[in-house]
């Protein structure tokens, strides 16, 4: 039987494109309410892979637009309960289900202290949806597998669209165009990570990448139970380089732009020591840099889903996990 994780990573292509046709006037009419009041800083709200979607926001905003962005952690609002000072913010949400009660809370106490307030949702008839101001849909579908796949792709694809947009950078969505059917191009990619009896991993990028490399390290825990660190390149030879032996596992992500000499310098450094450095590929031709990332996703998603299924691991039931994580 087919996992529900495979199955799921497959569907995100058609996704993707569904989304991008559905969703022009909700960008449309976000995009006009920032631009009739340009925020003065960003806060982002999101758990599990919807954080490490907020992070590529985080780099695709400051690097397009400028605009300083940040976590914020749910806990000063759920738990501290402490008012911030907010006005004139951009408040983020970006989460699959919409119902984690920490994420609601924190944009509830985002809008009272003066935020316009955004939710990038699955599911668009959820709590999370019903507090913000504005809803942009992420358009997956049912997402049954535990570990997040194809929504956290189109969580990727409606925040570069956002941005895309709102920064009037006609060749990121130009380029968009053509991503539906080089993700399709991707999902078909067959390509190798050997495990060997590793057990520990380092999953490595910069910028944009590091986001891709964070979500990644997850699905190698979540999905594989193998230990693995996602590391911005810029920090692996500040301590975490001690680890390295012969044999040991780097995987990395790595995109064609301003990031890349500094990468590739890193990996070379590492290979020296006896890392066995492993590129996941785009599996299509480069689209641009921030899309090539969210091609390697594609890519990584169905490997991971069948890397489980070899090692005698049901990708569908991760131990000790559910689907929607209630946290306070």
């Amino acid at each position: 039987m087919t996992p529900r994780l495979l199955t799921e990573a497959l569907e995100a292509p058609d996704r993707v494109a569904q989304q991008l046709a559905a969703n022009n006037g909700a960008i449309a009419e976000v995009v006009r309410r920032l631009k009739a009041r340009p925020p003065r800083f960003i806060v982002t709200g999101a758990r599990g892979s919807s954080s490490h979607a907020a992070r590529f926001a985080k780099y695709l905003i400051e690097t397009r637009l400028g605009i300083f962005t940040a976590a914020s952690a749910p806990s000063v609002a759920t738990l501290y309960r402490t008012p911030m000072k907010l006005d004139g913010a951009l408040f983020l949400s970006v989460s699959q289900s919409g119902r984690s009660p920490d994420l609601v809370v924190q944009a509830e106490a985002a809008k009272a202290a003066g935020a316009t307030t955004v939710a990038l949702v699955n599911d668009v008839e959820s709590p999370l949806a019903k507090v913000s101001d504005c809803v942009v849909p992420l358009g997956a579908g049912e997402e049954t597998s535990v570990a997040a796949t194809k929504s956290f792709i189109t969580s990727l694809t409606a925040l570069t669209q956002l941005v895309g947009t709102w920064a009037g950078d006609t060749a990121l969505t130009r380029a968009m165009e053509r991503l539906p059917g080089a993700l399709a191009q991707a999902a078909r990619t067959e390509w190798q990570l050997p495990l060997g009896r590793a057990a520990s991993f380092f999953v490595v990028g910069r910028g944009l990448g590091f986001a891709i490399a964070s979500e990644a390290a997850l699905k190698l825990k979540e999905v594989l139970g193998l230990h693995a660190e996602a590391y911005s390149s810029a920090e692996v030879l500040h301590g975490p380089v001690t680890l390295v032996e012969p044999g040991f596992p780097v995987l990395a992500f790595v995109q064609d732009d301003e990031a890349r000499p500094s990468m590739e310098d890193t990996l070379a450094r590492v290979a020296e020591k006896g890392a066995a450095v492993t590129r996941v590929p785009t599996g299509a031709a480069p689209l641009h840099p921030a899309l090539d990332l969210i091609l390697e996703a594609q890519v990584f998603y169905p490997w991971v889903a069948r890397a489980a299924v070899a090692r005698g691991i049901d990708p569908d039931h991760p131990r000790h996990l559910r689907k929607v994580t209630e946290t306070l």
